[in-house]
């Protein structure tokens, strides 16, 4: 995990956290007692940049991290233009997009700072991943086609196939 961030911070880019899977799977992993990492299907990288939002940057800073980890599924993100993809309100921050992740288990990053230690963002909160329950985050619970997305996620990831112990919350829609 450390090599994924040191890769990262090597972008030097303003704001950046690598987030979602990357810290909920180890998480899981750890309390399902697994020996060996579950496989990501990407690793997720974002940052916020609201002075350059060309997509073809990201996929450029994609290519430099292959080129230092070829062996990590990289996906870089700039989170000032996400909510056009994801038709939301302007994001302030990375910490405010993280904050829109779908599950509260699922709204985590980490980045390093100068010094290298490890910085830890939650906006929900760390207790739900560490109880390995997948609930919605507040913004998913505000209308019900944001709870259908919610619930279609939760049924495409199929996580209690790979992480049995998990409690899935479901939301109740109107």
């Amino acid at each position: 995990m450390m090599d994924v961030l040191r890769s990262a911070q090597t972008l030097r880019l303003p704001d950046w956290w690598v987030c979602a899977g990357f810290v909920r799977s180890k998480i899981w992993d750890v309390m399902h007692g697994f020996s060996e990492p579950t496989p990501l299907p990407d690793v997720d990288v974002v940052y916020f940049d609201p002075d350059c939002t060309d997509e073809a940057v990201e996929k450029e800073l994609e290519k430099n991290l292959f080129s230092i980890n070829p062996h990590v599924p990289w996906s870089v993100k700039n989170e000032a233009r996400m909510h056009l993809i994801n038709n939301m309100r302007p994001f302030t921050s990375s910490v405010d997009a993280i904050a829109h992740f779908t599950e509260t288990a699922t709204a985590l990053g980490l980045t390093l700072n100068e010094d290298q230690q490890i910085i830890l963002t939650a906006p929900h909160g760390i207790q739900d991943a560490v109880d390995m329950v997948v609930r919605p985050t507040p913004y998913y619970l505000q209308s019900p086609d944001r709870a259908q997305i919610y619930e279609g996620r939760v049924s495409k990831k199929n996580w209690s196939q790979i992480w049995p112990k998990l409690k899935i919350v479901h939301i109740q829609i109107t």
